[in-house]
């Protein structure tokens, strides 16, 4: 984090504690003279530091003039160590009481060592306090004694003691939110403030996990100095950071204005609330025993290990560009944390992306989105490690942006992801997930330029898409998403829906019902990401009301046709008879067509651990050819030979694939992250020979053999498919007959083979 030319008061703290231990200890030694005179000791032989070091009595500090962080309006907080003197009582009046005419806030207690040891075991605020305790005047042996008691019991009680400093953080963050989202942030409560970082000091004085690393010391002395600042301007000992007080805050620091400052004050925030987060995932796995052994792969290069994700054996990002995003929604789909040190090694080691980005990293990036909530946490990870804005130059501008309106939660880049996060839940409503997922995450990056962010953001998002490899098409509903990404909301509470050219002029801008239910999605997903005030039950209901008329003003658009084969495709159906060509991420049956052909060729794939990106079959007169584009699911693909033998054996009836299949999906493991239910309809007049059932699911191995199968028990055939995966999102459009070849006319029959397929994909 650059601190630019902005203004430090470090050092002016450093100087004003100084100032205050050298008055303190002026105060101490009159006290302990006083009392010594009284007491008939020679006041020459009793004065100066032999007389305090001797004393049987210290001046300890504790809070922020323990740790030397004294802002303006801070308190002092003070404990008097003693060891049994009669007359301590006295020499605290003389002590204490001036500091109170003074006008300065005072914390003081009065405690022999054991007193303080005790105190600590019982009140988290008094440890916190002693762990960082710093000797001002008097007698060093007692400071250092109960020093080590109190260290000594946090670290021997540490479970008890850090669950309950957990506890007393995660009730500050409730009460307090989260600093980097706040119009009016508490500097020291809210989460990411200053007492997490001292909460971070604690655990590493446990010996639990590491004390905060540079970033976070950096952030931690900035929130120093808004808190100096702030204390300057408002003349009192206040942590709150008003919104009056913002602009002349700023410019104490040497800051533009209120914007830079809050964007400073977001960054710093979100830096030590990600810090906070990775030290208790420390306890955790520490205090909770040993993790399991072994290694799960999750994806290419990618395994689970000890809870957290990390780089297979032997693998290095040098060489893969890719990695680093296939590396994240592995860890987003798994519901784990990227372990730390593989953060830092894709960081500093991955090339950047070519560009256009090749299909596998779009791929990578819908399914680290898709994983909808579980990828927050995730993104995080890459903003904090700079990877963002090296894969998505322009995220720069937006990020850690404040909107300073008290409608939105979140910073302009914290509202993107949470916005995409919650677009996920809707992947099974829209028929291009991938485009609504991409789309949310970048509807409002024009807020990083000047003018309309709706007007800006459509430029933006062209050249975004582009970089990515979207096709022209996609580059162009994509840009018509962030253009119109409030057309919905705003027609909806502003206009008559009566009124038919209101409807009318929406539909023109829309274009196509395929837009049009992106759009629907994003209103809801951006509303709901924005805060409460911005969506409710009204809204949703208004929004909801247009959509189906706008949906049913664009009903005469045509749907797609029914898969046919291409010229070299027929050429194979004619010359080609049982062939079977494995090449590379290309896999071609040709086959006679028979029931069970497609179901059957994708079961052996998924044996292979093969992952179907997408598929086409159609048929020309007797023979059927089917082409699947594939990768695998993770290592090196199989052997070419291997594969195309089990192809002709499971054609031939000689392998049985269903019980390979049925071996390998005991040994997978539930998903962590909860994903939306699949969704499978029967589309009405879509085609006049077949009935097209188009099922949306989260892809997992062996998917399109599932759903093949429930079309057999239902004793349908596939003439025709269009499988495509978009992400961790697959897309399936089947075109099936029964045994006579015709459409499914009975509507009880409709209904049985919907709930089959949703059967078979639970």
């Amino acid at each position: 984090m650059m601190r630019g030319e902005a203004r430090s008061f470090a050092a002016a703290r450093k100087e004003r504690a100084a100032d205050i231990d050298r008055w303190l200890t002026d105060l101490f030694r009159t006290a302990i003279s006083q009392r010594n005179g009284k007491s008939g000791l020679p006041e020459i032989e009793r004065g100066g530091e032999r007389a305090t070091a001797g004393s049987g009595v210290a001046l300890v500090a504790v809070g922020s003039l323990g740790r030397g962080e004294l802002a303006p309006g801070s308190d002092l907080d003070l404990v008097l160590l003693h060891n049994g003197r009669d007359d301590v009582a006295q020499i605290a009046d003389r002590i204490w009481y001036p500091i109170w005419d003074s006008g300065i806030g005072l914390d003081h207690s009065v405690r022999t060592v054991d007193e303080a040891a005790k105190v600590a075991r019982e009140d988290l605020k008094a440890v916190l306090g002693l762990i960082q305790a710093r000797h001002i005047s008097g007698d060093p042996e007692l400071t250092r004694a109960a020093r080590e008691a109190v260290l000594v019991e946090w670290r021997a009680d540490s479970r008890r003691r850090l669950g309950e400093l957990r506890e007393a953080a995660d009730k500050r963050a409730d009460a307090g939110g989260e600093l980097a989202f706040l119009l009016e942030p508490d500097l020291k409560d809210a989460r990411g403030g200053i007492r997490d970082v001292q909460a971070m000091q604690a655990v590493a004085a446990a010996w639990v996990a590491s004390a905060p690393g540079p970033r976070v010391r950096e952030a931690y002395e900035l929130l120093l100095d808004i808190r100096h600042g702030l204390h300057l301007v408002t003349a009192r000992g206040t942590d709150r950071l008003v919104l009056q007080e913002q602009d002349a805050v700023a410019g104490t620091l040497g800051m533009l204005d209120a914007e830079a400052l809050m964007r400073r004050l977001a960054e710093a925030g979100r830096t030590i609330a990600h810090s906070f987060d990775a030290t208790w995932r420390t306890v955790d796995r520490l205090l909770s025993g040993p993790a399991p052994r072994g290694r799960r792969p999750l994806a290419d290069g990618v395994v689970e290990h000890g809870g957290e994700v990390v780089l297979a054996r032997g693998v290095s990002p040098r060489n893969d560009p890719v990695l680093v995003l296939r590396a994240a929604a592995a860890a987003a789909e798994a519901g784990l944390p990227l372990a730390p040190a593989t953060v830092s090694m894709l960081a500093a080691q991955s090339p950047p992306l070519p560009v256009p980005w090749p299909d596998e990293a779009r791929d990578a990036l819908v399914g680290l989105l898709g994983a909808g909530r579980a990828a927050v946490p995730v993104w995080e990870e890459l903003d904090q490690a700079g990877v963002l804005v090296r894969l998505i130059p322009d995220w720069e501008r937006v990020r850690h942006r404040p909107q300073r309106n008290p409608i939105h939660t979140y910073t302009v880049d914290r509202h993107l992801i949470e916005t995409a996060a919650g677009a996920a839940a809707f992947t099974r409503e829209v028929s291009r997930p991938d485009l609504l997922l991409i789309g949310a995450l970048l509807h409002d990056i024009g807020k990083g330029w000047p003018g309309d962010h709706s007007t800006t953001g459509e430029v933006v998002v062209r050249d975004i898409a582009a970089r990515m490899g979207l096709p022209p098409a996609d580059v162009d509903v994509l840009a018509t998403m962030v253009r119109h990404h409030l057309l919905l909301p705003e027609t909806a509470t502003r206009r008559d829906l009566d009124d038919p050219v209101t409807i009318s002029r929406v539909a023109e801008a829309v274009g196509s019902r395929e837009v049009l239910e992106l759009l629907a999605a994003l209103a809801v997903a951006d509303g709901q990401a924005t805060g409460p005030a911005a969506w409710n039950s009204w809204k949703a209901s208004l929004v909801s009301d247009l959509v189906r008329r706008v949906r049913s003003a664009l009903s005469g658009s045509v749907p797609a046709p029914a898969p046919s084969l291409s010229p070299e495709q027929a050429s194979l159906a004619r010359h080609g008879g049982g062939a079977i060509r494995v090449n590379g991420g290309a896999v071609t049956v040709v086959a006679p067509d028979r029931p069970g052909l497609l179901w059957r060729a994708a079961g052996v794939l998924a044996a292979h651990r093969m992952v179907v990106r997408s598929a086409s079959a159609a048929s020309a007169g007797s023979t059927a050819v089917i082409e699947f584009a594939v990768v695998p699911e993770y290592g090196s693909p199989p052997d070419p030979a291997t594969l195309e033998a089990d192809l002709r054996l499971v054609l031939a009836g000689r392998l049985d694939i269903e019980q390979r299949l049925a071996r390998r999906t005991r040994s997978l493991r539930p998903p962590r992250v909860p994903v939306a239910p699949p969704r499978v309809t029967l589309v009405d007049d879509a085609s006049s020979t077949a009935t097209v059932v188009e099922v949306r699911a989260h892809d997992r191995p062996g998917l399109l053999w599932k759903i093949g199968r429930a079309f057999g028990d239902c004793g349908l055939d596939v003439r025709a498919a269009r499988v495509e995966t978009l992400g961790a999102e697959a897309v399936d459009v089947f075109y099936v007959v029964d045994r006579a070849g015709r459409p499914i006319l009975d509507e009880q029959q409709r209904l049985q083979v919907r709930e089959q397929v949703l059967i078979a994909l639970r």
